[in-house]
């Protein structure tokens, strides 16, 4: 069992709005790298049938987030404000409406998008069918601060030790063994990379290269793997390191834009030889919480049968 410092970190509400999706109604064309042109749903809303666990690819969309987004409104939008939520919203937290028909419904935050500055939330289908834009969420923040105690160069980020407990993590050897779906060159990461921190939003696997996308077998991608991406170094913001690796959560389902792809949100980042990714299909945080595509107490801590 992983030592960690998780009764000591700070639980504090954060709360926001249902965001409305958003197109730019004088321009609305999405250019791909081949320079056909697109018009699709794309961020925001509440997304009635993309759902955690899905394929990141097989949805015609743009950066299309599964279930609920929700981000601060024009009024409350100031940095600070704006940056508490993003910030301190952890995935696996809980989150509870707090108005409309939906009143004292819970789900769970399954990612962050940056740029839009969206937190993504999971809840059941009939909770969505009473959720309407605007519908106030609060979330129960609690994730950063986290330490790993015995391996204090590795940095946790974003994520809360509830979830952190149920995705089969070991210490061996003096190295920590994390099952992933997927391990990705930081070389072919692309929207996002550069940013001065990686406490909020995600960055973007790149997919305009059909060859990389086959190698490494990206198309086979779902909404809330487990990814590794080795040689991507981002303790202080997003940046390629030689033997660095970090861990992430994809959070929003694939574009058609140059530089963009599915999003990844960090949880767990080193620039040492710490972590070791370990291939396993099953290394889905819908599957660890029981969520999206895997709902109810059947699929937690139980593995589905092929």
């Amino acid at each position: 069992m992983l030592r960690t410092n998780s009764k000591w970190c700070v639980i504090q509400s954060v709360a926001g709005g249902i965001a409305h999706p958003r197109i730019p109604l004088k321009n609305p064309y999405l250019v791909d790298q081949g320079g056909g042109v697109h018009i699709l749903p794309g961020v925001g809303g509440i997304t009635y049938n993309v759902a955690v666990g899905d394929s990141a690819f097989s949805f015609a969309g743009d950066h299309v987030e599964p279930g609920v987004s929700m981000t601060l409104d024009e009024r409350e939008r100031d940095g600070a404000n704006l940056g508490a939520l993003c910030i301190l919203a952890c995935v696996g937290n809980e989150a509870r409406v707090v108005s409309g028909a939906a009143l004292h419904a819970r789900g769970i935050v399954t990612g962050k998008h940056g740029g839009v500055e969206h937190i993504i939330v999971d809840f059941a289908p009939a909770v969505l069918e009473k959720l309407a834009i605007g519908d106030r969420i609060q979330i129960k923040a609690i994730g950063q601060g986290l330490r790993l105690e015995d391996f204090p160069d590795v940095q946790v980020m974003s994520l809360d030790p509830g979830l952190l407990r149920r995705m089969g993590i070991v210490s061996r050897h003096n190295q920590l063994i994390v099952p992933v779906t997927h391990v990705i060159p930081a070389s072919i990461m692309g929207s996002g990379t550069g940013s001065r921190h990686s406490f909020s939003g995600d960055f973007d696997i790149q997919v305009a290269d059909r060859d990389l996308v086959r190698k490494y077998g990206i198309e086979s991608l779902r909404l809330g793997d487990v990814v590794a991406i080795r040689d991507a170094d981002c303790r202080f913001g997003r940046s390629i390191k030689s033997g660095a690796i970090t861990i992430g959560i994809v959070v929003h389902a694939s574009c058609v834009v140059s530089g963009h792809g599915p999003g990844v949100t960090v949880i767990m980042t080193t620039s040492k030889k710490l972590v070791v990714p370990k291939i396993e299909r099953e290394a889905n945080i819908a599957r660890y919480l029981g969520i999206g595509r895997f709902r109810g107490p059947a699929s937690r801590g139980r593995r589905r049968k092929k």
